[in-house]
């Protein structure tokens, strides 16, 4: 089988995680690019092996048969339109973006592209896309962060909500995931991850906790249906960018790995 050459969109955190992961080497892929705003500056990071190109941010897809989007959300769309019309695959962890942008699906469906979403730092998606294909009765899911992992959220600074000098845990969220898609772009993708693997973005319920005592950023999920009741916590250790958990990076080369290997293991 052919290489498969991988894009980067993004060299924040994540991006460069990843950048080092196919850097070490991960058999059947190849880091062949790397998307950026300002494609004449230096690739922001040392790499011993890979020699990727520096391109813009959208001018990822002639390279690249896979693009990992690593980027803003408001940059989805650009990230995203051409590699899907080349009937290609996308990486997508900014997956509240694809609420807002739903006609990306429609040119995945048209073009024979893919949009792929990783677990990145949430747990138990195999178990609850098994039981979509039954009857779900209720998703809940509690997150609780550290303060500094939300400080800068839309929607605290659109309803004048000052969390920084808070001595104990408080709730500053109650909905659904759409609605923390807005107003949490950086912080609750996992909620509308959860919510695209069971009952949507409208039906799953989501709170937000601020807790001035974690390190970590903590989330429970609590699954209701005809086929099994699920109750699941996961700690995540941060990255250098505390509204984002190591483990995310460490979802997407796994998810990459899949597409070469003889045994992949969960749904």
């Amino acid at each position: 089988m052919s290489t498969i050459r991988v894009g980067i969109a993004g060299m924040g955190a994540i991006g460069r995680s990843l950048a080092q992961a196919l850097d070490k080497g991960v058999h059947g892929l190849e880091l062949a690019a790397v998307g950026v705003r300002n494609p004449d500056g230096p690739l922001p990071i040392s790499l011993a092996h890979a020699n990727p190109a520096v391109v813009a941010i959208d001018a990822l897809e002639p390279l690249c048969d896979i693009v990992v989007e690593c980027a803003p959300a408001a940059l989805l769309p650009v990230i995203a339109r051409d590699v899907l019309k080349a009937g290609k695959k996308v990486v997508v962890l900014s997956s509240g973006a694809i609420l807002s942008h739903p006609e990306l699906i429609d040119l995945a469906s048209e073009h024979g592209g893919q949009i792929l979403v990783p677990s990145g730092a949430i747990l138990g998606l195999d178990a609850l896309t098994a039981a979509a294909e039954g009857e779900i009765h209720s998703v809940r899911m509690i997150t609780r962060k550290p303060v500094r992992g939300l400080l800068g959220a839309p929607y605290l600074e659109q309803n004048n909500i000052d969390i920084s000098g808070i001595t104990e845990a408080t709730m500053i969220f109650r909905g659904t995931p759409r609605e923390a898609a807005i107003g949490f772009p950086a912080n609750l993708n996992v909620a509308v991850s959860l919510s695209m693997a069971g009952i949507g973005p409208d039906r799953t319920t989501l709170e937000i906790w601020a807790d001035p005592a974690l390190t970590r950023n903590v989330h429970r999920i609590e699954v209701d249906s005809d086929s099994a009741v699920l109750s699941m916590e996961i700690q995540n250790i941060p990255s250098e960018n505390p509204k984002t958990g190591r483990i995310t990076a460490q979802s997407v080369i796994a998810l990459l790995r899949k597409m070469r290997a003889p045994l992949c293991v969960g749904t």
